[in-house]
């Protein structure tokens, strides 16, 4: 995240995440509602150290299915304790006692069954709870700066997991652009993905600069909260600029590929000219076939709330939409070791 631009002045805060992996709890929240027939079976977890790679292989191994067989919505952190669903194909004639999963790092809280398997990216969120310690800076600064995070919401970036340890993604991504023939078709999308986040990111951060991230502009491509539904605004007025003040309509920036998103004339001249320089990955993401979607610039948290725990530590906790990064919230936060 180094390198974007901020949107809120530095706040003289800061402290370390991540000390202990419950400092850092995650609770997907799945947003629909299970059939309780059917053949997949679906699995509430709760996993302490485990990666949701190594999680699905246990799964796997205990009911004695490929792998493939296992599905999950999202990917959640080792160092974190972390809820999510898991489903297993198994026929309803099989019942295996999945409380005897349980250990140390892995609970099962909830089964029932449902029609179909779990696919990538179904669920509707994520719930975090984020501990703060060794605390240092004024506490009622940073609980202004919550109330004001909460108000006008935060640059929406995507996060730096996004681009893999150590930029390795990213890297990858230029091998691709540069010829390389990458066979393996869920590393090669990606690293197109990769791509398309760095770009977005790099829009965001120039409307951040020029000041423009958090409210629209004539030409715009408008996108209503909470969904992907967008307009352009062919002639800016009160009304809508009153609806993106209260967090309503987000301005919208590019996820690079083919076709016209039918943006203005003064917008695309912007976008243009920042991406001028990564001209050969905005081509080379129209020649692989994605196509020009839209993401909003700004991200709304009106459900953050932080609490003292200590007189070094302190709770924070707030919902996001699939696609969504903490790292983008706790950036304007403070300082803090351990955040991305």
């Amino acid at each position: 995240m180094e390198g974007f631009a901020r949107a809120f002045d530095a706040l003289s805060c800061g402290g370390v995440i991540r000390k202990r992996p419950e400092d850092f709890d995650v609770e997907e929240v799945l947003g629909f509602e299970l059939t309780g027939e059917g053949e997949h079976v679906w699995l509430r977890v709760r996993k302490r150290g485990l990666t949701t790679h190594e999680l699905a292989r246990r799964i796997a191994r205990f009911a004695g299915i490929p792998l493939r067989d296992v599905g999950y919505s999202g990917l959640k952190d080792r160092n974190a304790v972390t809820t999510q669903w898991f489903s297993v194909g198994v026929p309803s004639t099989r019942a295996p006692d999945w409380a005897s999963m349980n250990s140390e790092r892995v609970r099962v809280l909830e089964t029932k069954r449902h029609f179909r398997k779990l696919r990538r990216g179904a669920h509707r969120g994520n719930r975090f709870r984020i501990v703060i310690r060794d605390l240092h800076g004024s506490m009622d600064a940073y609980r202004a700066r919550v109330r004001l995070l909460r108000r006008r919401g935060v640059p929406n970036y995507f996060g730096p997991q996004r681009f893999g340890r150590a930029g390795g993604n990213l890297s990858a991504a230029a091998r691709l652009f540069g010829g390389h023939i990458e066979r393996d078709r869920i590393k090669r999308g990606l690293y197109l993905s990769t791509a398309r986040a760095w770009l977005f990111n790099q829009v965001v951060s120039a409307r951040v600069e020029n000041g423009t991230w958090d409210c629209l502009q004539t030409g715009e491509v408008a996108m209503l909260d909470g969904t992907r539904s967008v307009f352009k605004v062919a002639e800016l007025d009160d009304a809508l600029r009153n609806r993106a003040a209260q967090g309503d309509l987000h301005p919208t920036g590019p996820l690079v590929g083919r076709g016209d998103d039918a943006i203005g004339a003064e917008i695309a001249a912007l976008e243009t000219q920042v991406l001028a320089p990564f001209r050969v990955w905005c081509d080379g993401l129209a020649a692989f076939g994605l196509r020009q979607e839209r993401r909003a610039l700004r991200l709304t948290v009106p459900d953050l709330t932080a609490a003292p725990l200590a007189a070094d530590a302190l709770s924070v906790a707030f919902t996001l939409r699939r696609g969504q990064f903490a790292t983008a919230i706790l950036r304007e936060c403070g300082s803090f070791e351990g955040y991305s």
